[in-house]
């Protein structure tokens, strides 16, 4: 039985509601730990990162740690959907409870990476997310393609295709215990995720 992308945003939040109801601090570690591994693999200097909400992977460790050796930026939320900001403290309570940096006019560099929470995917490898479609719009608006790596705390999968073409991909996909890399073929819809144990 086919259902639909809010059906399946539905289903993955409430599973992620029960993961979060009893918090393992050892599977936030690992995650940021692979985290930190994969950006070091990747060699990326200017990173767009996103600060967690409740229900996302915690990255916060990764995050301070590399803002003092890396240009970071975090979205700032604009009309129908966001720019980057140079991340600096202290952060400030926005729409949507997001924490925000104070906007600013420092001339912006191109990104080598981006970092994207998602709720779920399905076999085109394209994100689900909160429903806002921010992160759909501002990669659509961006004038080149960045590597983008999918966070998720809890992997959430549909074998169906219940994306739009405008839904975002990525090149890899991180959960506390696995990394996946994104294998698209050739004149077909749907990807691979591959088990990529290079940062193990």
């Amino acid at each position: 039985m086919s259902q639909s992308k809010e059906e399946f945003r539905s289903k993955c939040l409430k599973s992620l509601q029960k993961s979060f109801k009893t918090p393992s601090y050892a599977k936030q570690k690992l995650l940021n730990l692979k985290l930190q591994k994969l950006i070091k693999k990747l060699g990326a200097k200017t990173i767009l990162f996103y600060y967690p909400l409740a229900r996302e992977g915690d990255i916060k460790t990764t995050l301070n740690q590399l803002r003092k050796k890396s240009d970071i930026y975090l979205p700032f939320m604009e009309k129908d959907s966001f720019k980057m900001v140079l991340f600096r403290l202290p952060l400030e309570r926005k729409k949507f409870g997001i924490f925000e940096p104070k906007g600013s006019t420092k001339l912006l560099k191109k990104i080598d990476l981006a970092i994207v929470p998602i709720v779920g995917v399905d076999s085109t490898g394209r994100r689900i997310g909160y429903g806002k479609g921010m992160y759909d719009r501002f990669f659509d608006r961006l004038q080149y393609a960045p590597k983008k790596i999918f966070i998720q705390y809890k992997f959430c999968y549909s074998k169906e295709i219940i994306t739009d073409f405008y839904d975002i991909t990525a090149d890899y996909l991180l959960t506390p215990t696995r990394l996946y890399s994104v294998v698209r073929k050739k004149n077909d819809k749907r990807i691979t995720f591959k088990r990529n144990n290079c940062i193990s």
